[in-house]
C-alpha cells in the first residue's frame, strides 16, 4: 500500500496484536530520563520538518533505543501538517512496530490522513479496530475521525449506523459533521432531518449545528425551514451569535427574501466583513445599486477594511455609465489605502470601467496585469466590442489564441470573438471562428446571423438560418431586424416583424414596429388596427427614459417631458442647435419604420429622452466635459445623426450608451460607425 511492498513491513493490525495490552507499562530502567531525552528529541524533531528535511526527522527517532508517544504523535501531526498523507501511515506504522501505544490523539490523526487517501478504506479499518480494541471507539476526536473517514470513503448513512446511531456518547459535534457530510454529498434535506433528530434526542445545540443546517435550508431554499431555524435560534438566544446571524442572513438571501435579509442585517448587534458583503451583494444582484453603494460606504466607515470579495460584489454597482464617478472613488480608495487586489478584483474593476464608459482606464489596467485569465481577456475583449473597437477586440483575441497552453478557449470565448468579428464587420474571420465551435449554441447562432445581416449579406444569412433551422428562435430573427435597420431594408424587416408577431404575439414591441413602419407607409388604417391590438390584449409597450448622472443626483427624462426644473433652458438649447443644424444644412431626417418605441415616432425629435437628457448635460457642467447618457431603448436614427453633429458644434464628446453598445459621438462621428 501507498507504494510500498507489503513485504516491507508486517500488517498494522498485526503488529499491534503482539503490543502490550493497555495499561502495561515500557520496560526503561530510567523511565524520567529517557521521557526528557525523547522530549529533547522532538525539538529537533520540529527543526528537521521546518527546513522540509523530513528524512533527518526520521534519522533522529533511528537513533532512539526507545521513544514514547508524545513523540511519535509529534512526527505524525508534522507529515500531517505538511500534506504528506503517506508518511503519516507508514509512520504509524513504524511506530506500532517499534512497539509504541497509540493514544487518544494518535488515531484521529491517522484516520485524518486514510479520509484524505482515495480507496484506502481497508487502511481505516483496520485503525478503527485498533480503536476498539484499546477503548477508543466512544471518545468524541474518535467519533469524528471516523465518521469523516467513513463519509469520505465508504456511505455516509452506513458510517452514521456503524458510529453514531452504536454510540452511546454522541454530542453535538458528531451531528453537526454527520449533517455537513451530508451536504457535501448533496443531500441537504438529510442534513435538515438530522438536525430535528438532534433536537428530538435533547443533545446541546450549539451555532456550529444551528448554522450548519441553516445552510441547508439555504441550499434547499427552503424559507419554511429557514424561518423554523431563525425562531429556534431566537428562542436558545443564538440568534445574537454572528455564525448564525450570518448563516441567517445569506439563507433568507439565497431564498429571494431581501426584506428580511435586511431585518436581519438591521436586528444585528456584531457584523463582521462577512454580513456587509452578503447584504452588498444581495442588493447588487438585484439590481439595488444606490442602496449597495451606501451600505458600502457605511461598512468603510464604520471600520471594516474590504477584502477582495467584498470589492468585487460592489464593483459591478458601479459597471453604469452614471456611476462611473462612485467606481473611480473606489478605485482610488482602494489604492490610497493599499488594499491587495488579486486577479478576481482586478478583472472587476477592468469590467466596471467597461461598462461605464471608461474604457481607456479599463485598458491601461489590463496592459499592466502580470497574470491573465480567461475571464481577463473575455471582460477586455468584450469591453472592446461594446465601444465599437472591434479591431482590437479581434487583435486582443488573436493574442489569447496564442495563449491558449495557459487559456481554455471554450464556448463563452467564441461567443466573444463573434461580437468583436460583428462590431469590426469582418465576415471571413468570424465565419472561420464560428466553423472551429463544437456544438454550437443558440447564441452563436444568433452572432453569426448578425454577423451577416450587419455585412448587408442577407441571402446569406436566410440560407443559413434556413440551413441550421433555428428560425423558430425570436433572437435570431431580432438579429436579422437589426441588419434591416442598418441598412434601412424595410420591406425585409416588415416581414420579420410579421415573423416575430406570430413568434411572441404577448410582446408589445413586435407589434409597434409594424405600427412604425405602417406609418413610415402612411398607411394609417393598419396603424389604428395594430393600436387597437395592442389595447385589446392589454399589452404595454416599454417606454423609453434616458438619464444623466449630475453631482451625485441621477435625472432621469421621458419622451417630451417638461416635468424638469429646468426643461425651459433644456429646451431652448435643443432649439437653438436645431437652428444650427438647419443653417448648416446638416438636419438628420427621421425614419421611424423599424423602430420599436411608437411614442418616439409620434413625437418631434428634439423631445426625444436622450436628446432631453444631452441638452441639460450641455447647459449643466462646464465646457468642455464629458456628457454621458444612458438610454434604454436603441437610439433612434434621428437622435442618433443629431448627437453626431451636436459634438462637432459644442466640441465636446457625448458618450450615449444604449442596451446595445456605447456611441461615443466626437467631432461629428460615432465610435460605432453608424452600425447598432
Amino acid at each position: 500500500m501507498f507504494g510500498l511492498k507489503s513485504a516491507e513491513f508486517p500488517s498494522p493490525l498485526h503488529v499491534f496484536d503482539e503490543m502490550p495490552l493497555p495499561g502495561s507499562t515500557f520496560p526503561s530502567n530510567n523511565l524520567l530520563h529517557f521521557k526528557l531525552h525523547s522530549r529533547c528529541l522532538v525539538g529537533k524533531v520540529k527543526v528537521a520538518a521546518k527546513s522540509d528535511e523530513l528524512s533527518l526527522a526520521h534519522k533522529v527517532f533511528d537513533e532512539m533505543p526507545l521513544s514514547d508517544t508524545f513523540a511519535w504523535n509529534n512526527l505524525i501531526q508534522t507529515h500531517l501538517t505538511s500534506g504528506d498523507l503517506h508518511h503519516v501511515v507508514f509512520t504509524y506504522q513504524q511506530m506500532l512496530l517499534r512497539g509504541v501505544r497509540p493514544d487518544r490523539r494518535t488515531l484521529p490523526r491517522v484516520l485524518a490522513a486514510v479520509s484524505g487517501l482515495s480507496g484506502d478504506l481497508f487502511v481505516g479499518k483496520q485503525v478503527h479496530g485498533q480503536a476498539i480494541k484499546l477503548g477508543f471507539s466512544h471518545d468524541q476526536y474518535m467519533i469524528s475521525a471516523l465518521l469523516e473517514m467513513y463519509g469520505n470513503l465508504d456511505d455516509i448513512d452506513r458510517a452514521k449506523c456503524l458510529i453514531l446511531d452504536k454510540s452511546p456518547s454522541t454530542n453535538a459535534v458528531s451531528w453537526t459533521l454527520l449533517a455537513r457530510l451530508y451536504i457535501r454529498e448533496g443531500k441537504p434535506s438529510l442534513a435538515i432531518d438530522l438536525f430535528y433528530q438532534m433536537l428530538d434526542s435533547g443533545a446541546e445545540i450549539d451555532s456550529v449545528a444551528l448554522a450548519t443546517a441553516i445552510s441547508a435550508a439555504s441550499i434547499l431554499k427552503s424559507l419554511k425551514d429557514g424561518r423554523i431555524l431563525h425562531q429556534i435560534a431566537r428562542q436558545r438566544k443564538l440568534e445574537v451569535n454572528v455564525l448564525v446571524s450570518n448563516s441567517l442572513l445569506k439563507m433568507y438571501i439565497d431564498c429571494g427574501s431581501i426584506e428580511d435579509a435586511r431585518a436581519t442585517f438591521d436586528r444585528m448587534t456584531s457584523r463582521d466583513i462577512i454580513s456587509w458583503t452578503e447584504i452588498i451583494h444581495a442588493y447588487v444582484k438585484k439590481g439595488g445599486y444606490s442602496e449597495g453603494l451606501k451600505l458600502f460606504r457605511r461598512m468603510i466607515t464604520n471600520g471594516l477594511k474590504p477584502d477582495p470579495f467584498s470589492i468585487s460584489s460592489i464593483l459591478p454597482a458601479c459597471a453604469r455609465i452614471t456611476a462611473s464617478k462612485q467606481g473611480k472613488e473606489i478605485h482610488g480608495y482602494f489604492l490610497r489605502n493599499r488594499i491587495s487586489m488579486n486577479l478576481t478584483v482586478l478583472n472587476a474593476l477592468i469590467d466596471m470601467y467597461a461598462k461605464s464608459g471608461c474604457i481607456e482606464s479599463a485598458s491601461r489596467i489590463f496592459a499592466r496585469l502580470k497574470h491573465k485569465d480567461v475571464i481577463s481577456w473575455t471582460v477586455m475583449i468584450l469591453g472592446y466590442s461594446s465601444h465599437g473597437q472591434g479591431e482590437l477586440a479581434v487583435e486582443l483575441f488573436r493574442e489569447m489564441e496564442k495563449e491558449s497552453c495557459m487559456v481554455q478557449i471554450d464556448p463563452l470565448r467564441y461567443a466573444a470573438i463573434l461580437r468583436a468579428c460583428t462590431t469590426a464587420r469582418k465576415t471571413e474571420e468570424g465565419t472561420l471562428y464560428f466553423k472551429q465551435i463544437k456544438a454550437p449554441e443558440v447564441a452563436h447562432f444568433v452572432l453569426m446571423v448578425g454577423l451577416l445581416a450587419n455585412a448587408e449579406l442577407f441571402d446569406q444569412a436566410m440560407l443559413f438560418i434556413q440551413e441550421h433551422k433555428i428560425k423558430r428562435h425570436a433572437e435570431v430573427l431580432r438579429a436579422l431586424l437589426d441588419g434591416c435597420r442598418i441598412h434601412q431594408r424595410a420591406n425585409l424587416g416588415k416581414r420579420v416583424a410579421e415573423q416575430l408577431c406570430e413568434q411572441e404575439p404577448l410582446n408589445a414591441e413586435n407589434y409597434v414596429l409594424l405600427s412604425n413602419w405602417y406609418a413610415h407607409n402612411a398607411k394609417w388604417d393598419m396603424v389604428d388596427k395594430m393600436k387597437g391590438m395592442i389595447e385589446d390584449m392589454g399589452l404595454k409597450p416599454k417606454k423609453a427614459y434616458s438619464w444623466m448622472e449630475l453631482r451625485n443626483k441621477v435625472h432621469v427624462f421621458g419622451t417630451g417631458d417638461v416635468s424638469h426644473p429646468r426643461s425651459a433652458g433644456i429646451y431652448w438649447e435643443l432649439e437653438c442647435l436645431m437652428k444650427k443644424m438647419e443653417e448648416e444644412e446638416q438636419k438628420p431626417s427621421a425614419d421611424y419604420s423599424l423602430h420599436d418605441v411608437d411614442e418616439e415616432r409620434e413625437c418631434i425629435g428634439v423631445g426625444h429622452s436622450e436628446m432631453l437628457a444631452i441638452s441639460f448635460g450641455l447647459i449643466s457642467t462646464n465646457s468642455g466635459a464629458t456628457i454621458r447618457v444612458t438610454k434604454n431603448h436603441r437610439v433612434c436614427r434621428f437622435c442618433h445623426e443629431s448627437a453626431k453633429i451636436i459634438s462637432k458644434i459644442v466640441g465636446r464628446e457625448i458618450i450615449l450608451k444604449d442596451p446595445n453598445r456605447f456611441h461615443h459621438f466626437r467631432d461629428g462621428l460615432c465610435s460605432c460607425s453608424d452600425f447598432w
